[in-house]
């Protein structure tokens, strides 16, 4: 009986060993596949929080989400939407409402893991105060901000992201006729708002070409 017991803390150890292998491998995997992405969620964040700090605290829940259910996703389709479909979730579910309160996510599992690689995002005080203003001219990012939300939402995830039809119906919970008659509307509005913008720097704005 004693040599039995001796032996049982010995299993929980190699087990435990186990655990942390394929921790180590899912962090690897998980580094590859999501981290890469980052910048790019901080900045839909950014679109939808206006706020750098909360911007970045719904970064961090977003990773932390994917991170947990990381073994959910299905290898092999886009991490990336995968990860914006989870931030504006959290977004819409909680992070609207409980900006200011103390997070509520259990930490301790990857916290460690979080603070390693959120420092991968490029961080200056003006990708901070304002992203696109890096992406877009001023002429450019003024038309963009001032159309309606759910116009200047599905331009960024199209045109700025690279997301398609599909992709973007699922993340904003819309049929894709939909997804398609906001884009319309919003690349026309926007077209009005350029025009003479276009015209100074020589772009054709004859829409029948």
């Amino acid at each position: 009986m004693a040599k039995s017991e001796t032996n049982h803390p010995a299993k929980a150890s190699s087990k435990k060993e186990t655990l942390s292998r394929e921790e180590n491998l899912k962090q690897l995997e998980f580094q590859k596949e999501a981290v890469v992405h980052i910048n790019s969620l901080y900045n839909y964040a950014l679109h939808l929080t206006m706020n750098p700090d909360d911007a970045e605290d719904l970064v961090q829940e977003t990773y932390l989400k994917a991170y947990r259910f990381f073994n959910s996703f299905e290898r092999g389709t886009n991490c990336k939407a995968w990860l914006f479909k989870i931030l504006k979730n959290n977004y819409i579910n909680s992070f609207r409402k409980n900006s200011k309160e103390p997070g509520k996510v259990d930490y301790d599992l990857i916290k460690d893991f979080y603070h390693s690689i959120k420092d991968t995002r490029i961080d200056t005080s003006e990708a901070d105060s304002d992203y696109f203003h890096t992406l877009l001219p001023e002429e450019v990012y003024l038309a963009l901000q001032s159309l309606p939300e759910e116009f200047r939402e599905v331009i960024q995830l199209c045109d700025i992201e690279g997301f398609t039809y599909e992709e973007i119906a699922n993340m904003v919970e819309s049929p894709i006729g939909t997804v398609r008659s906001r884009l319309y509307r919003g690349r026309k509005l926007l077209r009005a708002q350029l025009e003479s913008y276009a015209k100074k720097y020589g772009y054709n704005t004859d829409t029948d070409q």
